[in-house]
């Protein structure tokens, strides 16, 4: 442990080629944040480097490490901001360490609070020359008496304008995410949302803040856990994400009034004013905040969540699936709608199999009566007898047959009031509220901390894997249960996240004993959008939208939000559709993952043609959807776009999917693609005619020329001597 004990004003700095993180202590001994940046391209750099600032003074710029809310011990400031705290300032610097994980660097910095016997130890990591900074904090109660936490923050820090950026050029970017309409982004300008109170210090001090918050066990509910703020003028952009699967918190504001104005952003997982979340640890007890990430770029949005996209990958369980994309077909979306039979399925597994896919995933239904009205009954997950006659076996033989992974979809957190399982399980293996169930929708929640919970899932588990045989399972969610669980004598939002991490857990252990099978996590479609559950899960569904035309701009957004080789994206293609719309629908998940759906053994030959095409073509560039990283060339979708366009950039090839969705926009677009003077090959991919496409070198543009709506197309870029992957990505509005 490196000890800077007595040393105000001296300075620690960590920084590597794409991030720069330094921190002071001031002269009450308090450790301060007082640059957390995107380097610019520094080579060699020490890790670990002590300099001597500026002569010690009071109000050293930076903020502290950490927020914490106590029992009995509040702000400093009146307000609902999670950088006043009165504990948070009295946070003393007690030592750090440096050490290495592989890709990973990782500074620990440890604090001491002497009133309350409080220590923390503040970790950050760093994945080396990427500029993402990793974040989570431990607290520790040393005293004699027990602490009552009510919020810690995972992440406080300032300059979200950018290294000599100014907050009247910051605007603030969040996306809205509801069931069917996933990945909204929008924004607003810093000073719209706060404006400037004058520069009167004692008087104009600021108790704003721009802050959303999520509540539940939906994680992306309501928003994406995510946002950012990008200095539209220079394109320093700061992009984070909330690693938890349950609630969350975070807020950006500005201090005025105590030396430099400043700037400062909060990640909170669960607290006690937000989520009921409050948590007593005793004499020697820990508690462990959420992890959250940022993603830090001089060169604006689009870089940064390319910065970001590396990092998922970086955190994620390593699985074959990431690396193989198999191209999977869901009976579900417009087509048997949770109703299936062996009559229904039998057909659509032949037809899945002559048009490419590889696994078949029977969706909801399967272990209901015909004409049961089961939602209030699941939980025993056991085929029906009366769907399958011959056995659900057979239909999983013939999945096999032709050359596909059986795959099927369970629901396994919930229990429905009219379910066995309810009767057999006791009541504290559910949600818990004074003492009774906790119900949504005629649904009872799962407590994983539980061991009968977990044995129940276990034995589900191992029955659909170890006795039929299945390969690949699509796990839903479509309650979401607020704000928890009292059992044990805990607050509901502490429950809560205990029931959170111990169902991450139990996903850990089913991979580690199957580790083969893969893993499809969805809620509601993209309810539960987070990298906790996203680290874990080989797959996710982005949405549960219907109308192919309406998908297109979830489908444009979701690399945002989730990698593009594990964002799920349906393609239900239809018999009754014209060519055009196949074509449209098929196109969505082109630079994703292929979820295939529709009637396509009611389809003609030309167009179960048209669908092994795009099947085709997809299988020819899913490693290079592996390893891509996302732009979007004219901005990130709006809802109601006549035009979307997003791509990806690998080292030798750029890949662009454009939907021209209304009759009535115009039937060409420009792509600012490279910079002016690039050479390059563009050429249609899908459709193989249709679509119209020019590059035009002296100013580095693709022109797309669509003559229907709806209609869609992939475009390939070929760049000579391989310089795709140096093109900048634009800055996206």
């Amino acid at each position: 442990m490196v000890s800077l004990d007595g040393l105000a004003g001296v300075a620690l700095r960590w920084y590597d080629s794409a991030l720069d993180l330094r921190i002071a202590v001031d002269d009450a001994g308090v450790a301060l944040l007082s640059v957390v940046a995107a380097e610019q391209g520094f080579q060699g750099a020490a890790p670990d480097v002590l300099e001597k600032a500026a002569p010690a003074r009071a109000g050293v710029v930076g903020l502290p490490l950490i927020d914490v809310l106590v029992g009995g011990s509040g702000r400093r400031w009146a307000g609902q901001r999670y950088s006043e705290s009165t504990i948070g300032n009295r946070m003393l610097y007690d030592g750090h360490d440096l050490s290495s994980d592989g890709l990973w660097e990782i500074l620990r910095v440890s604090l001491r609070e002497p009133t309350t016997q409080l220590s923390a130890t503040v970790v950050y990591r760093r994945l080396v020359d990427v500029g993402v900074l990793n974040s989570s904090v431990t607290l520790r109660n040393d005293g004699d008496s027990p602490v009552a936490i009510e919020a810690v923050s995972s992440f406080l820090g300032s300059g979200i304008a950018g290294p000599g950026g100014s907050l009247d050029d910051a605007e603030i970017l969040w996306a809205d995410n509801d069931w069917q309409a996933e990945a909204r982004w929008r924004s607003q300008p810093f000073r719209e949302a706060l404006p400037q109170l004058g520069d009167h210090a004692g008087q104009g001090r600021s108790r704003g803040r721009f802050a959303l918050t999520s509540v539940g066990t939906w994680s992306s509910g309501a928003h994406l856990p995510m946002g950012a703020v990008v200095n539209r003028r220079t394109g320093y952009t700061t992009l984070w994400q909330l690693e938890h699967n349950g609630a969350w918190h975070w807020q950006v504001g500005e201090h005025i009034g105590t030396g430099p104005t400043t700037s400062y952003l909060a990640l909170l997982g669960p607290t006690d004013i937000e989520h009921q979340c409050r948590t007593i640890l005793a004499p020697g007890q820990s508690f462990d905040s959420v992890t959250v990430a940022l993603a830090l770029s001089r060169d604006g949005f689009d870089d940064a969540v390319g910065k970001l996209t590396r990092y998922r990958r970086a955190i994620r369980r390593q699985h074959d699936d990431g690396r193989h994309l198999p191209v999977i077909f869901n009976d579900y979306m417009n087509t048997l709608n949770a109703d299936p039979t062996t009559e229904r399925l039998i057909p659509l597994i032949r037809a899945a199999s002559k048009a490419g896919a590889e696994i078949f995933c029977i969706d909801a239904g399967w272990y209901a009566s015909p004409g049961e009205d089961w939602w209030d009954a699941v939980g025993e997950w056991r085929p029906s007898a009366a769907r399958f006659p011959n056995g659900f076996s057979k239909v999983l033989d013939e999945i096999r047959a032709d050359g596909m992974v059986p795959g099927i979809w369970i629901e396994p957190e919930v229990v429905g009031v009219r379910s066995p399982v309810a009767e057999s399980l006791p009541d504290e293996a559910f949600f818990l509220r004074d003492g009774q169930r906790v119900v949504e929708q005629d649904r009872y929640q799962l407590d994983l901390r539980h061991p009968a919970a977990k044995a129940h899932l276990d034995d589900t588990i191992d029955f659909l894997v170890d006795d039929l045989g299945i390969g690949y399972v699509k796990m839903d969610y479509n309650i979401n249960v607020a704000p928890g669980t009292d059992t044990g004598g805990t607050s509901a939002g502490a429950g809560m996240l205990a029931h959170n991490r111990a169902f991450l857990g139990w996903i850990d252990e089913v991979l580690d004993r199957h580790p083969d099978l893969t893993l499809e996590s969805c809620a509601s479609g993209g309810m539960r959008t987070d990298y906790a559950t996203l680290s874990r899960f080989q797959l996710h569904s982005t949405s549960d939208q219907e109308d192919p035309v309406l998908y297109a701009p979830i489908a444009a957004a979701a690399a945002t939000a989730v990698t593009p080789e594990q964002a799920g994206v349906w393609a239900s293609a239809q018999p009754e559709m014209s060519d055009e719309l196949i074509s449209y629908t098929l196109c969505s998940p082109m630079l994703s993952r292929l979820h295939l759906s529709g009637h396509l053994d009611q389809m003609t030959s030309a167009q179960q043609e048209l669908v092994a095409e795009a099947v085709g073509v997809y299988k020819a560039i899913r490693s290079d959807v592996a390893d891509g990283l996302p732009f979007w060339p004219i901005g990130l979708p709006r809802w109601d776009d006549p035009w979307l366009a997003c791509g990806l950039r690998t080292r030798d090839t750029t890949y662009v999917v454009v939907w021209r969705r209304e009759e009535s926009a115009d039937v060409e677009i420009v792509l600012p693609i490279a910079p002016a003077g690039s050479d390059a090959n563009p050429h249609l991919l899908y459709p193989s005619a249709g679509a119209l496409v020019q590059w035009t070198a002296a100013k580095g543009e693709l022109s797309v020329r669509l003559a229907t709506a709806p209609s869609a197309c992939l475009i390939a870029i070929d760049v000579p001597g391989g310089a795709a992957a140096g093109w900048p990505a634009r800055s996206s509005r």
